[in-house]
């Protein structure tokens, strides 16, 4: 068959047999809408500009009118984020109420929500700055705070889950989560927005990093590459779903250090402060403050000479 003519008899059909299934799919449960994920991606945008100006730019910025720079970004992220919120959170209500209506309440709630956040740049900025100086005095070969700002995927991460956690805690559904993932799509870093996340926190190298839901970090700890802060196992209701809502990773206190490719697991788990976690460690329970946990040294087979094979 030539192809025009297919196009014309199939595609129809084909496009028809789609809809179908995003009708008893996804329109059927949607909470944000069309365009929704290029839409919290251009906010994110706005923030990290308001709060970093200059970095995020195409041109360099002048520096006398980094002011309305700042203004104007915040400015455009707060229309956009309001509506956004508004969208998802009417779309719950219809998700429970099934009716079709205009709910004051819930866009009444977003503009509280769309200002919280905003009225709280000023302090995201400046626990931020302390994200940064933990790269700085944790990573020997960074040069200059400068270079971390604009290359270091851990400040990308935590700068976006600082915005998101903020969202999560008023209960805001999807945004977060989008924005948590659209982090860990640029970084390799997955944070989920609902951890709980202290002041001089810095990931080096940063791949591969998981840290749950339920987590909550202290102040002055390090992670490095591939390590896991997750759950054990899922507890399941009477019909075999997980339950959610419990506690189920792992509580990380102040000026802990873990290696790379540990892994800790489980909502009763604490690492006490001071402590240091070798590679590799697999941890399901917890461990005193000032402990020092790592795996026995593997017995290594070494061969002289370069013509061997292994």
């Amino acid at each position: 068959m030539e192809l025009n003519n297919w196009l014309n008899s199939n595609i129809p059909q084909i496009a028809d047999s789609i809809e179908n299934i995003n009708r008893n799919t996804f329109f059927n449960e949607k909470t944000i809408g069309f365009a929704g994920k290029e839409s919290i991606n251009r906010v994110l945008h706005h923030l990290r500009s308001a709060l970093f100006p200059g970095v995020f730019e195409k041109f360099p910025i002048d520096e006398s009118k980094v002011n309305i720079l700042i203004g104007n970004n915040i400015r455009t992220a707060t229309l956009e984020l309001n509506d956004l919120i508004e969208n998802v959170l009417i779309n719950r209500c219809l998700l429970v109420n099934k009716e079709q209506q205009d709910c004051t309440e819930c866009m009444d709630k977003a503009s509280k929500i769309t200002i919280d956040l905003i009225e709280r740049l000023p302090f995201i900025r400046e626990i931020l700055q302390t994200d940064i100086q933990a790269a700085y005095d944790g990573d020997p070969a960074a040069l200059t705070k400068e270079e971390i700002l604009l290359g270091y995927p851990s400040i990308t991460a935590i700068t976006i889950h600082r915005i998101a956690h903020v969202l999560y805690e008023h209960n805001v559904p999807v945004i977060p989560r989008i924005m948590s993932e659209y982090a860990h799509e640029s970084t390799g870093i997955d944070i989920h927005p609902g951890a709980n996340i202290g002041s001089y926190f810095f990931i080096d190298h940063g791949t591969s990093v998981v840290v749950g839901e339920t987590c909550t970090i202290g102040n002055h700890v390090k992670l490095y590459q591939g390590v896991t802060l997750g759950a054990k196992s899922f507890s399941l209701d009477e019909n075999g779903n997980p339950i959610k809502g419990i506690k189920r990773h792992p509580d990380i206190e102040d000026n802990v250090v873990i290696y790379s490719g540990a892994t800790i697991l489980g909502g009763d788990t604490v690492i006490g402060h001071d402590s240091v976690i070798g590679g590799n460690v697999w941890l399901t329970h917890s461990v005193p403050p000032l402990s020092r946990v790592y795996m026995p040294e593997p017995s290594l087979i070494i061969k002289n000479g370069d013509k061997e094979p292994f």
